[in-house]
């Protein structure tokens, strides 16, 4: 991959994939750069699927953010722990919504994705 890579990865997404004692990314950057797209790409798809759940199914903010949180935690939603929380993160962001607790370890990695 070409050194001019136009989408800046947010520090918060790097720390998914940095080794903290050694500083050093666990993959290649590559393969980081396509996760973060996917993340990103993820999040801002949810979107109006979160703003509609608001509107017409679940009583708060925080639940529709829980809600979608456990289904990305799925085996089949294809992303790992640490970007299913992430991307919930980054959702919260663009909403413009109150970062959720998700569940018993509080919101974490960097607190917000600032993408």
């Amino acid at each position: 991959m070409s050194d001019d890579y136009q989408i800046d990865i947010p520090p918060s997404f790097f720390a998914l994939y940095t080794d903290a004692r050694r500083q050093r990314l666990r993959e290649p950057i590559g393969t980081v750069r396509a996760r973060y797209e996917v993340c990103e790409d993820l999040a801002t798809h949810l979107i109006e699927h979160a703003r509609i759940l608001a509107h017409v199914e679940v009583p708060s903010e925080d639940e529709v953010l829980q809600r979608i949180h456990d289904g990305l935690r799925s085996p089949e939603s294809g992303v790992s722990a640490d970007e299913a929380r992430w991307t919930v993160l980054r959702l919260a962001e663009l909403l413009g919504w109150p970062m959720p607790a998700l569940g018993p370890d509080g919101p974490a990695i960097g607190d917000a994705p600032a993408a």
